[in-house]
């Protein structure tokens, strides 16, 4: 996991090949004018999801992975907590869907903010538990870049 500010995206060019494809999207993007939905920047190496919800307070936890893609999720507005842990520490709770790249876990990993104009990449051996809310609920505008391995 990596986690930072849009305005450092370019330390991390270097990690992967289509990295930068990916920052200079959201950096370049006013995404109060976008409406929610998929684009595709790279085919389907890479691509965005955009989406507004309200964080929930989680009930039933459940955390998630993926092996095809590494998770770039930028909040453009406001905030939200966001769950972490090795995979190798959570049990599986699915079976992997090949067609939607997500396996669910348990997990009970450690929280942290992700707040406005902030950026955390996560990778395959991570399983996460994104949209949640802190002390308060917020309105999030988030955007996920998918980068293919």
């Amino acid at each position: 996991m990596i986690l930072d500010d849009l305005i450092n995206a370019e330390i991390y060019f270097s990690l992967h090949k289509s990295f930068r494809l990916a920052f200079e999207y959201l950096q370049q993007t006013d995404f109060s004018q976008v409406e929610n939905g998929k684009y595709k920047l790279d085919g389907e190496n890479v691509f965005a999801i955009v989406n507004r919800y309200e964080t929930h307070h989680a009930q039933e936890p459940k955390w998630e992975a993926h092996r095809k893609y590494i998770d770039i999720q930028f909040v453009a507005s406001g905030f939200e907590q966001i769950g972490i842990e090795d995979i190798s520490q959570s049990p599986p709770l699915t079976e992997y869907d090949e067609e939607k790249d997500v396996r669910l876990f348990i997990g009970d990993g450690n929280h942290f903010l992700l707040s406005e104009k902030r950026f955390v990449i996560i990778y395959p051996h991570e399983v996460h538990l994104p949209g949640i809310a802190g002390k308060q609920k917020s309105k999030v505008l988030k955007v996920v870049v998918k980068v293919r391995v």
